[in-house]
């Protein structure tokens, strides 16, 4: 898995909000997916192999139907990449910062 193609598949906003579905209910078919999608179920298996080439979605076999569940390992490594080593003591801070201000109002 390369992150180059995790970046690729996370860059569509239908394929974010397929990882957004996962999120709400894992392990779902590709008729609930499809269920949610302004798409044809053509369209929604392409997206979707898209997100298994990247390992951010993983399928297991029921019978005749596949579940999909939502795989969040490229996506950490992304942020520790990315988010941690260059913005992790700021973004705490804020976070910190912004809930304090919450509690006040």
């Amino acid at each position: 898995m390369s992150m180059d193609a995790v970046f690729r598949a996370l860059a569509d906003p239908t394929r974010r909000q397929l990882l957004d579905s996962l999120h709400a209910r894992n392990g779902q078919t590709l008729n609930a997916l499809c269920a949610e999608m302004a798409m044809t179920r053509q369209a929604v298996t392409k997206h979707l192999a898209i997100l298994e080439e990247a390992n951010l979605v993983t399928t297991i076999r029921r019978g005749r139907e596949k579940e999909h569940y939502l795989n969040p390992v490229p996506i950490n490594e992304i942020a520790e990449r990315w988010i941690g080593k260059f913005e992790r003591h700021r973004l705490d801070a804020l976070s910190d910062l912004k809930k304090r201000l919450e509690r006040e109002d």
